[in-house]
């Protein structure tokens, strides 16, 4: 998801609004209750909700019979659209799915898996987790889950995951199949508390250089950053990467704890403001780990809202380089707002600016939201995400650092050191099997038939020495791909072999050691990455 070539892929009217149009149309033929009029002109107006009437009203006299919690959801989710495109209403069902991310844990059975055709295979279990614990092993797939069957059913990921997950504590039974095993394996698991990461992965790609991916501002993002970054300074790191790529935020306080991490005490980080919002500013502490050494930050159109904080404060402190391409633009903040039933409400209740005092939310017209979704889509077709010449900011946006650089708001934040995304028409084959999901699939299915040999590699590093996409694994790719309607392009694959080979090196090795085997040798042949370690060693921007 990482890759520059890719193209990035990601609400109702107001319900109110269609009703009262309803009835207008469709006067003509509407029967007028005499006691329905006489109880309206005895409301009085201090007591009367329309939204509440309207609902009642339809629960009363429609000619089918109607689900009132429904209707309500629909008018709250109608009544929301028409604010901005980030307040959102999150029913109880979604609750769990929706928070979990940002908690650094949820409950189930510690296994991280994949769907592939119809059949649930486990990738891995979690070290130490419920799964772990009872024997279930990598590679297995899981055909029944409470003796009902789930392979072979069209189940989404949604599905399987409200099957495993449940209250800690609580037992399911899973039935897998084993290579090598003829019969059906059951295992009790007792659900647990698995723990979940922002950091996917921090390593030395270089000497004093040190590199960190952070995916989301969770809850536990502050403690996992400094152990981070306190062992990677035990190896001797002067200078740091920080990969905010594809990362779309989460807590604004986790933003805040992790800017303070680099800035010096007293520097301003961001302030908030609405108008039901005091202003309010956060400044950094002197409890930060890392605030001298060189700092460089990637983003890209998918860095959203947290990270645009974190990137926005580095900038215009003169702190550090960014590097990458224009970030989302949402400098909207919200609030939740448990509700009774067990839903949420996030409401937009400020905007946030950074510390020269720009506002990145780029802009958006009210119960519009398909068009604020795809201002990505409409970057793309004018060449944003190609030429940074073709990216043009009113001068009325425009600020300057205490260092003198000029900086822009009015929609994300803009790099310093633009990294394009290459239009080569060589790509057309690499596009197409990436977009397909090819080179994910071949990686799987070839780390699965071949896992017990793959066991053998002590480690990430002995695998990423000894581990090499031969030619003999690079024919059978391609005839994998030419059995799923892709034509070879004898061309365009000899173009694109370096960054091929790769690719399904680092796939292969997320399959056996996670994240922390991928990003290592994914890295190599991305070209944001790449720069930042040019930078590192020949500085063209001197930010410290």
């Amino acid at each position: 998801m990482f890759k520059n070539r890719r193209s990035t892929i990601y609400l109702p009217f107001a319900f109110a609004l269609v009703l009262i149009a309803g009835f207008f149309l469709g006067a003509s033929v509407v029967r007028v209750s005499s006691v329905n009029t006489g109880i309206l002109k005895g409301i009085q107006t201090r007591n009367y909700n329309p939204v509440d009437y309207v609902i009642n009203y339809i629960n009363r006299e429609y000619v089918d019979s109607v689900d009132v919690s429904s209707l309500q959801q629909s008018a709250i989710e109608g009544i929301l659209a028409g604010l901005d495109p980030h307040s959102q209403y999150i029913s109880a069902e979604e609750f769990n799915d929706v928070n979990d991310p940002l908690l650094g844990n949820f409950d189930g059975i510690g296994v991280q898996f994949r769907l592939e055709s119809d059949t649930v295979y486990i990738i891995n279990t979690v070290p130490g987790g419920p799964s772990e614990k009872v024997g279930v092993m990598a590679g297995d797939r899981i055909i029944t889950v409470d003796g009902d069957v789930i392979a072979g059913v069209k189940a989404s990921n949604n599905d399987v995951m409200k099957r495993l997950k449940g209250v800690r504590g609580t037992k399911v039974t899973v039935g897998v199949l084993r290579r090598g095993v003829d019969e059906l394996i059951e295992f009790e698991i007792i659900r647990g508390v698995i723990p979940t990461y922002s950091i996917d992965a921090y390593f030395m790609p270089a000497n004093e250089i040190g590199y960190i991916k952070l995916s989301k501002f969770s809850a536990t993002t502050s403690e996992e950053l400094s152990k981070a970054i306190s062992e990677l300074k035990s190896q001797g790191m002067n200078s740091l990467i920080l990969d905010l790529r594809g990362n779309s935020g989460g807590y604004l306080q986790t933003a805040i704890t992790v800017s303070d991490e680099f800035l010096p005490d007293g520097k301003l980080i961001v302030y908030t403001q609405g108008l039901n919002r005091p202003k309010q500013i956060a400044n950094a502490t002197a409890k930060g780990l890392f605030e001298s050494g060189t700092l460089i930050i990637l983003i890209d159109e998918g860095s959203a809202s947290s990270s645009e904080i974190v990137a926005g404060a580095i900038q215009d402190n003169d702190r550090g380089v960014i590097i990458g391409r224009r970030s989302f633009g949402k400098g909207l903040v919200q609030e939740q707002l448990s509700m009774p039933d067990g839903a949420a409400l996030r409401l937009t209740v400020a905007r946030y600016y950074t510390p020269t005092g720009r506002s990145i939310q780029k802009p958006y017209e009210k119960g519009h939201a398909d068009e604020y979704n795809g201002e990505l889509y409409e970057r793309m077709v004018h060449g944003e995400l190609n030429e940074a010449d073709s990216i043009k900011f009113a001068d009325s946006l425009k600020f300057m650092t205490p260092a003198g650089r000029v900086v822009y708001g009015g929609g994300g934040i803009m790099p310093d050191i633009f990294i394009p995304v290459d239009r080569n028409p060589n790509y057309r084959y690499y596009n197409e099997i990436l977009s397909r999901g090819l080179v994910h699939q071949f990686a799987f299915q070839y780390t699965d038939k071949n896992r017990s040999d793959l066991r053998k590699f002590k480690g990430v590093d002995d695998f990423d020495r000894n581990f090499k996409i031969t030619p003999g694994i690079l024919s059978e790719f391609v005839s994998f791909a030419e059995s799923r309607d892709v034509s070879r392009d004898k061309s365009g694959l000899e173009f694109v072999k370096p960054e091929l080979e790769n690719l399904l090196k680092a796939l292969i090795a997320r399959n056996i050691y996670d994240e922390k085997g991928f990003y290592p040798i994914f890295l190599r042949t991305d070209q944001a990455y790449l720069k930042a370690i040019e930078e590192l060693t020949n500085p063209t921007i001197l930010v410290k």
